[in-house]
């Protein structure tokens, strides 16, 4: 006869590729004619966008623009005068099992930035961003979780409840987010904008029914002359709310967002005499959601009546180890050359994650750097870097898979004092922790060929379990079922048969 079985669908993404990218770009520029000479570069800040991301067979290829401003100060004129510069890029990584059916998760950040005069007329832009990038393959696998009809056959099966932790959806909506920012009343109108950043921050998310509501901000920092020739800061935060699909995910899943910023402008208002400035954004918000499923899982089978062929098959699956934010306080002092007047402005930026085992500890380090704009006693504006690492410990065994993700958390602080330059921040760990894990399940059974008993076979046998046998174990070595071994020694259950002599019926 034959057997069906049936069998749960699982369909979830694998994750490919987990890494971050580092890509450094140069541009020599001509100063433009409008411009004046430059008499010495002060600083190089921007931003970087993601422009393309695709996956390819056996490789990842993603694209983008660095949006920087040049600060400098001219030759034989007052203020401070900026130069743009727009530098595309593109980096690509290879891996087994990517193809054009993986969906790619990736966010871009600027590192590093700086210009050197060549002569008044020429520069040359050095800058480097990092570029996370996660890659998801779909796959299904179909787990068998019982026999169907096993009231004939005299088949008994034995189910075990399994939890899996899986990657169960991984979507994305682009958005736009714009909006005017006003400049303080308290200051001089601006002349000109020099430079502006954009960072995108999450906030809470929730799912409901098959939609994902989530919130976040973009903090726009912006840098400009003033009618006064003075140099000002001003800052906003643009607050969002969206909407994104996921289907087939319970409320109660986990989400994990990415914001990647794929466009952004900053422009006066020519409309306002240098009052306000408009801010459009375009950004992509990716989801990853997961979450644990509990399986019944067929592990074995055998008839009382007749031999069974039976098949089994494994399958890779997670279990969750640890999810959560680990925040880092940081606080340095480091000495400046010259006396600080005042700090003018601040960027934090974050690099490479660098992973390493301690014993029973997972390390995690962030490479950060802290980059200042500051006025001396002079009134000569000017800046400087400070590179910091910063580690972050997990209780993590070795051989788990820990996806990360670190950014800056609140505003960083920093302020002139006698020994230097006093900075505090807060990193943000992000990370989800997971084990491997191999599930067996049984995936075919079909009647086998009749054994040839030779001699007469007792119908009662005496035994005990051995250490670590199931009673499973004995009765279908010997062709019984575990009710009747039960019924036969009057136990309450199976648990009651340990360290006991027991009378295991055969059938006949």
């Amino acid at each position: 006869m034959e057997f069906e079985l049936d069998r749960t669908q699982m369909n979830s993404y694998d994750t490919r590729m987990d890494t971050t990218l580092l890509r450094e770009e140069t541009l020599e520029m001509i100063v433009p004619d409008a411009c004046p000479d430059i008499l010495r570069v002060v600083e190089t800040d921007g931003k970087v966008v993601l422009t393309r991301k695709e996956a390819m067979d056996g490789r990842v290829e993603l694209a983008g623009l660095f949006k920087l401003s040049v600060l400098y100060v001219p030759d034989g004129e007052s203020g401070m005068r900026h130069l743009d510069a727009v530098i595309p890029f593109t980096c690509a990584a290879e891996g087994n099992g990517i193809s054009p059916t993986c969906t790619v998760v990736a966010c871009a950040r600027l590192c590093k930035a700086d210009t050197r005069a060549i002569n008044p007329r020429k520069i040359l832009v050095r800058s480097e961003a990092a570029v996370d990038v996660t890659v998801f393959v779909p796959q299904g696998e179909a787990i068998c979780s019982r026999v169907a009809g096993d009231g004939e056959g005299g088949v008994e099966q034995l189910t075990e409840t399994r939890e899996v932790y899986l990657t169960a959806c991984v979507q994305e909506k682009p958005f736009p987010l714009s909006d005017d920012i006003a400049l303080s009343a308290s200051k001089p109108a601006a002349l000109e904008l020099l430079k502006s950043r954009v960072s995108l921050n999450r906030g809470d998310s929730k799912i409901i029914g098959n939609k994902l509501i989530f919130k976040g901000s973009a903090n726009v920092t912006i840098l400009y002359r003033g009618e006064d020739n003075g140099i000002y800061a001003s800052s906003a935060e643009l607050p969002f709310s969206q909407i994104m699909e996921v289907a087939g995910v319970a409320e109660d899943a986990e989400c994990d967002l990415t914001l990647a910023l794929t466009g952004a402008e900053c422009t006066l208002n020519p409309e306002d005499d240098g009052r306000t400035v408009s801010v459009s954004i375009e950004a992509l918000a990716q989801a990853v959601v997961r979450e644990t499923r509990v399986l019944d899982v067929l592990v074995d089978a055998y008839s009382t009546k007749e031999p069974l062929n039976v098949e089994w098959e494994s399958c890779s699956t997670q279990s969750r180890l640890d999810r959560g934010i680990r925040s880092q306080n940081v606080r340095e002092v480091w000495e400046v050359p010259g006396t600080i007047r005042e700090i003018t402005d601040c960027r934090l930026t974050v690099g490479q994650i660098t992973r390493a085992q301690e014993g029973e500890k997972l390390v995690l380090t962030a490479q950060a750097e802290i980059q200042t704009l500051a006025l001396n006693e002079e009134g000569e504006l000017f800046a400087f870097q400070h590179p910091v690492n910063v580690p972050c410990s997990l209780e993590l065994p070795e051989g788990c898979v820990c996806s990360c993700q670190c950014e800056g958390s609140g505003e960083v602080y920093a302020a002139p004092t006698a020994a230097g330059v006093e900075v505090r921040f807060t990193l943000d760990f992000r990370y989800c922790a997971m084990a491997h894990h191999q599930l067996t399940a049984l995936c075919a059974l079909e009647p086998g060929e009749a054994r040839s008993e030779s001699g007469k076979q007792p119908s009662l046998v005496l035994r005990m379990l051995e250490q670590g046998e199931r009673l499973w174990d004995v009765a279908k070595a010997y062709g019984t079922t575990i009710a009747d071994i039960i019924s036969a020694n009057e136990l309450e259950d199976a648990s009651a048969a340990v360290g006991r002599l027991l009378l295991i019926p055969r059938k006949r």
